[in-house]
């Protein structure tokens, strides 16, 4: 029986296979961008430690590194499919694997919980600390969402690939119920999946057991589909070309004296 490593290769190659996938041609401006904001993220953070003496907050950077695996993912499944041009028991993994952990994406949002406690001295500053890292990793989550739905649009249809975007969303936005509310992780799939199931189980036989039960998955669900659509259609924006002869204050920015 073959080790996982003579069927899906050694850790480095992996890395290394994922970091070409992320800079390779219309990719790499988003990942530079993603990476920017990453950074700027985690060094806000750092300095929220620091400035307060307190680990706290340190769970964002955990939280944000989540957030990177569904993008990892996605190119990794992307390339398994156009190497193979059919989908491979290693696509098949992988995919399973971007929709598992695809939640973790846009599941900062939920952190911001932390700001309801009495007597929050910087709460303004601190919702801005939480929001720049919810924001950095919705749209990590969003670009691995955009290179999935071009796979299935790509095999099924325009229709096809806007039902698979509508699917994914309804359940990522009962996966972060499964987070926030029951306090489940990605990996108890694996980990524990009694747990996973005695959670779902309980939900589905009193979906009204508890005030937020019903709707916190159905409201997060909508966000994420309204969200996607509106950076989907930012992907389509074109500016447009100027008419030849006319007089346009691109070429002329300043008035003439």
């Amino acid at each position: 029986m073959p080790s996982l490593t003579q069927t899906f290769g050694s850790i480095d190659s992996w890395l290394m296979k994922v970091f070409r996938l992320a800079f390779k041609g219309e990719m790499a401006i988003p990942t530079i961008a993603l990476l920017f904001a990453s950074g700027v993220s985690v060094a806000l953070v750092a300095a929220k430690i620091v400035l307060a003496r307190k680990l706290f907050f340190g769970f964002l950077v955990w939280n944000l590194f989540l957030a990177w695996l569904p993008l990892v993912f996605a190119l990794l499944a992307c390339d398994q499919y156009r190497q193979a041009s059919r989908p491979t028991g290693r696509f098949l993994v992988l995919s399973a694997a971007w929709l598992l952990f695809f939640p973790n994406a846009p599941y900062i949002f939920t952190d911001l919980i932390h700001l309801t406690g009495p007597g929050h001295r910087h709460y303004w500053v601190d919702m801005m600390l939480i929001l720049a890292c919810a924001v950095t990793g919705l749209v990590i989550g969003f670009v691995s969402l955009y290179l999935m739905q071009g796979l299935v649009r790509r095999r099924f249809g325009w229709f096809a690939g806007w039902l698979f975007s509508a699917v994914v969303t309804g359940l990522s936005g009962f996966g972060i119920y499964l987070g926030r509310i029951l306090r489940l992780n990605s990996w108890d799939v694996v980990l524990r999946p009694l747990k996973l199931f005695r959670g779902v189980g309980h939900w589905i036989a009193n979906p009204w057991g508890q005030p937020t039960s019903p709707a916190f998955p159905v409201v997060f669900a909508t966000f994420l589909f309204i969200a996607y659509v509106m950076l989907y259609a930012l992907t389509h924006l074109r500016v447009p070309e100027p008419v030849p002869g006319a007089s346009s204050s691109i070429h002329e920015p300043w008035p003439q004296g």
